[in-house]
């Protein structure tokens, strides 16, 4: 009889046989497997969801530029202006973001603006995970 900390282990009470811990790792890898997919495309739906929110929190800020300024920032100027006042622009009283990350979209890319936009004052896009026009799914663009 073997002896750990005053105790004595019949010949059952070794531990765990290998096909044991093989079964437990086959059933763990058969959860992950159904479990998995589901996760990731959440997690795919939450980062295209955070950069809609990014594309109305910028907007947001280049209404308030227009509203003290006249107009929007000019392709030229791009969304920099909102960090810091364009030379020779009157009534500008920013910075209307805060923090220069805030311009990158969910996959640390700058956003594409243009102004004047095809549909309005400007367009703001997000180009998706691939970083292209045009995508399904997590590579779908993400516009004003």
């Amino acid at each position: 009889m073997n002896a750990i900390a005053g105790k004595s282990l019949s010949r059952g009470h070794r531990g765990f046989t290998l096909l044991e811990l093989v079964m437990v790792l086959v059933i763990i890898g058969v959860i992950l497997s159904m479990v998995g997919p589901r996760v990731f495309n959440s997690l795919s739906r939450a980062t295209g969801e955070q950069a809609k929110i990014k594309v109305e929190q910028i907007g947001s800020a280049l209404e308030l530029y227009k509203l003290d300024t006249g107009r929007y920032p000019t392709t030229q100027e791009g969304l920099g202006a909102l960090l810091a006042a364009p030379a020779g622009l009157a009534n500008w009283n920013g910075p209307y973001i805060r923090d220069p990350k805030a311009l990158k979209d969910p996959w640390s890319r700058d956003f594409v603006y243009r102004s004047p936009g095809d549909k309005g004052g400007y367009d703001l896009i997000s180009l998706g995970a691939d970083g292209k026009e045009g995508g399904e799914g997590e590579n779908k663009d993400v516009r004003n």
